[in-house]
Formats: structure tokens, sequence, C-alpha cells
């Protein structure tokens, strides 16, 4: 029998694990790269691996998805119709900014009158004037502002209504801009008041360029050479105090009082700003009773000003404004106003939500102990500048308030004024308020604040009471001068050539006569531009709207009315036509001098949101 051999030793464990032969090997290594033409069928010396097969979404069964709670909806199969077809991608259209505009109920005939000016109660006689209580209108409350509006037929798209004015049709304070316990003339251009100090402000804003007022003292101070045997010994005159405020600024508090106002103390002549009191007038002089106190403002251009509230300002290339440019920008800001009109004591009012006090400027004001050294971010703690981190904390280059006493030059108190354009601006929280959006009245006002018993009168111009001595002074509508600076008549010689026609202007005020914004001009023209602005984006809306209106495919309906309101627009207009004896065939046509001398304003707006309110009187 014979022996098997015994099978060769083998090591437990392979030292390498072996790889599996590929098929026809041999023959792969001599096919060519490339197939001969005569032979296409050919295989090529290299396959190509095949992809990698994709991994299946592991999905859990039905009842683990019940088990769990989960949606089964969002686990469920994808549509294999949407999934698999390549969709273009559609670019969104950018949201148009719109005011909202509200539904509210058909304007009544009386709306269609213009609004009436506020009833007066005497109350007391000063300084040869007769001081009264204003009743029977509204006023700015903490969060909302409040101005006149009207019904025109000319507006079905906003609603009917649009802005307008109470008489005295000028410049002038505003009796919504003013503290309740102020006391005012029949022109409104005299304030006192029996109480602590209440602030006032006019219809007239500075936005940009240079601008001038001028404030009387008729009781305050009382002069070195006083007569006191004219007075009671209980009178005291009271005290005045002037400036510049934002209307963030507190009606119940002086001029000065916080960040947003910029003020003189009668007493001394200090400046205030954030309640702290400094020196300013030489020898410490007082404003007294019968001074003229002249203010000069000068902003930046809304350009620049834009640059400084977005962040984009350069200190190392913006070494300039130009107020005037050669080539304006080619977009305008945009104007927005969210209102609606209400009812109170008869009137139509619009309202709107008020922007108020930001927390950085009222810390700023009254900071905390000890946090200054407990702050990590040293920009947190920076002094205010145009590029602070903060928006509310950046403050405007090129802006100053220069001050004259009965005509003559006294200093620069204040410049580098805090900015006011949005995001340094905004409302307050709540619902309905939306941030980051100018209504068109953002500035600097004229204020005044008095005292128990203290008086101003203002005046605006161009009929100056004391015109700065420093100044090269033409004739309101004299526009040939070489020089000009400041627009207000001159007294003439019998020649009928002004007294200043070849005075020079001072070299620092040079650069700023070429164009209209770059001169200094009487506050009292802001009162008539205001009128043209309000005008234009009174169309502007009312166009947006109607075109809005079309391309949703209502026409003329009546935007957000309810259903058996839908198709009968025109009817709805020819109504009101006859119930205010009006027409279609012009912007308050029929609205007598009211309708010539009064601008309209944004009516609420479009968007596509339509809000529903309802009028009632307080």
């Amino acid at each position: 029998m014979a022996t098997e051999a015994s099978p060769s030793p083998r090591s437990s464990t392979p030292s390498t694990i072996p790889q599996k032969r590929p098929l026809n090997l041999e023959d792969e290594q001599h096919v060519p790269a490339v197939s001969s033409p005569l032979n296409p069928d050919a295989p090529t010396s290299r396959t190509r691996k095949a992809p990698p097969r994709e991994q299946r979404e592991k999905k859990e069964s039905l009842k683990k998805r019940e088990a769990k709670g989960t949606d089964a909806t969002r686990s469920a199969t994808p549509d294999t119709q949407t999934t698999t077809k390549r969709t273009k991608k559609v670019e969104k259209a950018p949201d148009v900014i719109r005011p909202l505009r509200y539904y509210t109920k058909p304007p009544n005939p009386s709306d269609f009158e213009a609004p009436r000016e506020p009833m007066f109660n005497p109350i007391l006689l000063k300084a040869n004037r007769e001081f009264n209580e204003s009743v029977d209108h509204i006023s700015n409350k903490k969060a909302f502002r409040y101005t006149n509006c009207i019904a025109d037929p000319s507006f079905p798209a906003s609603r009917w209504f649009r802005q307008t004015d109470a008489e005295p049709f000028s410049p002038r304070f505003s009796f919504q801009e003013a503290s309740s316990h102020i006391l005012f003339d029949s022109q409104a251009s005299c304030i006192t008041t029996e109480k602590g100090f209440r602030m006032a402000r006019p219809n007239v804003c500075a936005r940009e360029g240079r601008w001038y007022y001028e404030c009387k003292i008729l009781s305050g101070v009382r002069p070195l050479n006083h007569d006191p045997a004219l007075t009671s010994g209980s009178d005291s005159g009271g005290h005045v105090r002037i400036g510049w405020a934002r209307r963030e600024a507190n009606l119940d508090t002086p001029v000065g009082f916080d960040a947003y106002s910029y003020g003189l103390r009668d007493v001394s002549g200090q400046k205030v700003h954030l309640s702290r009191p400094k020196d300013f007038m030489p020898n410490n002089e007082s404003f007294c009773e019968g001074d003229v106190i002249g203010l000069e403002l000068t902003l930046p251009s809304l350009a620049l000003h834009r640059k400084v509230v977005e962040g984009s300002y350069n200190k190392a290339v913006d070494v300039s404004d130009d107020l005037d440019p050669a080539f304006p920008a080619a977009e305008a800001p945009e104007i927005i106003r969210d209102r609606v009109p209400i009812r109170y004591k008869g009137v139509v009012y619009f309202e709107q939500f008020e922007y108020s006090p930001t927390k950085d400027l009222e810390d700023l004001m009254n900071p905390a102990p000890g946090v200054g050294a407990n702050l990590t971010n040293a920009a947190s703690t920076a002094p205010p500048n145009p590029n602070h981190p903060s928006p509310a904390l950046r403050t405007l280059p090129f802006s100053s308030i220069r001050v004259y006493k009965n005509g003559k030059f006294v200093g620069t108190p204040f410049e580098d004024l805090f900015a006011f354009l949005p995001p340094a601006s905004k409302p307050a929280a709540q619902q309905g308020a939306r941030e980051g959006l100018d209504d068109g009245m953002l500035g600097y006002f004229p204020a005044i604040s008095v005292f128990r018993g203290g008086a101003a009168e203002v005046n605006f111009g161009p009929d100056f009471w004391c015109p700065p001595s420093d100044l090269s002074i033409h004739g309101h509508n004299d526009l040939k001068g070489e020089e000009m600076d400041i627009d207000v008549p001159s007294p003439k010689k019998k020649g009928g050539k002004s007294k200043a026609a070849g005075r020079k202007e001072p070299a620092t005020q040079q650069q700023h006569r070429q164009g209209k914004n770059g001169r200094l001009r009487p506050m009292g023209d802001r009162y008539a531009e205001q009128i043209a602005e309000d005008v234009l984006y009174d169309l502007i809306d009312e166009v947006d709207f109607w075109a809005l209106d079309a391309a949703e495919g209502e026409g003329t309906d009546i935007v957000g009315a309810p259903v058996e309101e839908k198709g009968r627009g025109a009817s709805v207009v020819a109504e009101l036509e006859t119930a205010a004896g009006l027409s279609m065939d012009g912007i308050g046509a029929g609205l007598g001098e009211e309708g010539a001398v009064l601008g309209g304003g944004v009516l609420g707006g479009g968007g596509g949101e339509i809000k529903e309110i309802v009028q009632e009187e307080e």
C-alpha cells in the first residue's frame, strides 16, 4: 500500500491576504490603448471601474415613526417628479418697501372740510401780549405723533386722505409739538407757561444745509439797568432756554436736558447738553429781557449723513462735504410713513409711531457707576464719533451750532452733533412699528423752553430783527450779488443800492456761498419746501398703490374693502364727490385757498398688507 505524501507545513496565519486574480489578465496586457478601426469591438486596455453604488436612505417603519410621535409626512417618500427633474432657480424679486395701507371706512362729508384751528382760552397778559391755552386738539404722546389730514377724492388708492395743516399757514410753533402746559399767542409765534420747564417746537425742521432763526426774550432775566418800579416784586420774570432739538427730545423738559437737544441758558449764558451746563458767554454774560439771540445750524449733506449711519464713512477719504454737488445722486432717499387716519373730537388726524429715545444715549446721559471699568470691549466705552460701533452714538462731521447776540457773532458752542437718520433713530418696540424708515421729518427743530412766567418770541425770517453784522446781506429775492450768505431784506438807500452791497463775506463762509444749500438761509424757507415734499410723496404713493392694485386685478376697486364693496370703486367716488361738492379734475380741486397753499403727505400704504382700523372718537 503506497503511503501518501505528507502535506507541506503551513502557517496558521497567512502573512498577506490573497488578492483575486482578474480574468484574462494576460490578454488585457497586450490590448492596444486605442482600438483599431478595423476591429472596433476589441476591448480597451484599461477597464473603468463601475461607479460606487448609491447608498440607500434607511427609513423607519410607520410603527416606529408613530411610536416616536413624529410626523409621517416629513419622512414620506419624496415625489419622483420633483426630485428627478432639475428645476431652474428663480431669483426672488427684491421686496419693495411701501407704507402700510389700512382699511378705513369711507370719509364723512365733514372730512372734506379744512381742519379748524384750535380753540383759544385767554389765560394771562404778559409783555403786552395775550397768551391763550389751546384746546380741542390732539397732542403728541410718548409713542405716537399726530398731523392734520383731509379727505380728497383724488386719492382713492391711498384711502382718500392726504396731509394738510391748520391755520395759521406759516412757519410757527406747532400745537401738537408742544407740552400741554404751553400757552400761545394768536399767531403761535410767542410762548410762555406758568409751570416748570416746558418745551415747544415749530412745524419746520432742518435736515441738511445751513439755517438761521432768532429768538427774542420777552420775559426772563432782568437787565442790570432794569427799573423795579415797572414790575411787581413777586414777578421774577421766569427763565428761557433756546436751542435745537430732535423729535425724541422730551417736551416736558428744558432744552439741553438729554442727548437729543442742545441749548443755551439765559443765566450766565451757559451751554447745556446732557444736563451738563458749561461756561460759554464771555464774562458769563446773561441773556436778558429784550435780547435777540440768533442760532445758526450747519448740517452735512444727506449723502454724507447716510455714509455715517451706514458705517461707510472714512475720515481720510471724506475730507470735505459738498452741499451743492454738480451731479446730485440719482437715487433719492426712501420716505416711508406708516400712518392711519383717526378721528378726535370731530377732526381727522394722521397717527403714526413716534421715534423714541435709545438705550445707548440714555446710558450716555446717566452712566451706571463702575460699568466702564468692568467692560471688556473698549469700543463700547469709546466717546461719540462718526465711526462708533453704535449708530446712535455716531456724530456728524462738519456740523455745528453758532450763536449771535443782538446781531454780533459770539461763538460756536456745539460741534459734531449726533446723527438722526435711521438706524440712529428708531421707533419704540411695539407691534406694527418698523425700524429703519425715514418719514421725511427727522432732523433738528428750533426749540424753546420756558419756566414759570418766562416768555419768548421766535422769528424764522426773512425779516429778521438783528441780522448778523459779520455776514453779507442781500435782498431775499436778489440773486445778482456776487457775495450772498443769508437771504434777508436789508435797508436800501435812495439810489436803490443796499448798504451791504460792497461788504465782503467772511473767509470762513466763502466755501458755503456757491449753491442754495451752501449759504445761510432763514428757517422759514423750510415751510414751503416741506409742502412741496408732501405733495410729491402723496403723488408717488398714490401712483404706486394704483399700479399695485391694477397688477393684482383690482383696477379701481377699493383696496381692502369687504366683498360687497368690491367692484363699486367708481360709484363710491361719485358718492364722495356729491357729498363733498368736489370733482376729480385735479388734486385738491374745490378746496379754495386751503387747497392752493397746503400740500399732501404720504397716506397709509401698500405692500399688499391691509389692516382694518375702526375710527372712534375718544
